[in-house]
């Protein structure tokens, strides 16, 4: 079943039980699903890998509306965004812990021989080649700069 089908058939779910939040967490990932497959450049569709990149942005842009808004005293504003989040986050795949990223990362170091942070670029591409739709690329970043460091 494709992502838009499966996006679908959640959204007749939410209807049904009247989830509002759901209901407006997938109709915009169906936007954008729809804007995606519209553009110029995508005329064949999505890939599976165009598809997770999509639903990672979403669950980021929630994330951060979020963040600014519980910095600004605003919890009433920051649930619906964290819910809408983890809506999106059922779509995708499962994300690994910070371990598994690690010992990912440390085999990426011993097979390229980086031993500074003038290899982060070399590194960085080849987990985040490695581990796309997996892990976030903050926390790839963060673990990469302090094996390098």
């Amino acid at each position: 079943m494709s992502l838009q089908d499966q996006v679908m058939t959640e959204m007749k779910a939410a209807m049904k039980s009247k989830d509002t939040v759901a209901l407006e967490a997938l109709r915009a990932v169906k936007s954008e699903l729809l804007l995606a497959k519209t553009n110029a450049a995508t005329k064949d569709g999505l890939s599976e890998d165009e598809e997770i990149k999509l639903l990672q942005k979403l669950v980021k842009q929630r994330k951060e509306s979020a963040t600014v808004f519980s910095e600004q005293g605003r919890e009433d504003l920051a649930e619906p965004e964290l819910a809408q989040a983890a809506v999106i986050e059922k779509f995708l795949p499962e994300q690994l812990s910070e371990e598994e990223i690690e010992a990912v990362v440390a085999a990426i170091i011993a097979e390229t021989g980086a031993d500074s942070m003038k290899d982060m670029g070399k590194v960085m591409g080849l987990a985040s080649k490695q581990l796309a739709g997996k892990a976030d690329g903050k926390t790839i970043s963060n673990i990469v700069k302090a094996k390098l460091s």
